[in-house]
């Protein structure tokens, strides 16, 4: 399946890479990249800012 500018792929394909991690990385997926995407995405945001605040702490942990 695709989408406007993402490729999107299957658990089985995921999993065919060596997992989340390994996947992640053969497609060179970086979180500041991830981060630079989420920041400049389209004014509807889904999240509120205490989700946002709490999100961006989680990812901050995850470094």
């Amino acid at each position: 399946m695709k989408w406007k500018t993402h490729r999107s792929y299957t658990p089985e394909e995921v999993l065919a890479a060596g997992g989340t991690t390994a996947f992640g990385l053969k497609n060179q997926k970086r979180k500041s990249e991830a981060l630079k995407a989420l920041k400049n995405a389209p004014p509807i945001e889904p999240f509120s800012d205490e989700e946002w605040a709490k999100l961006m702490d989680e990812v901050a942990r995850d470094k």
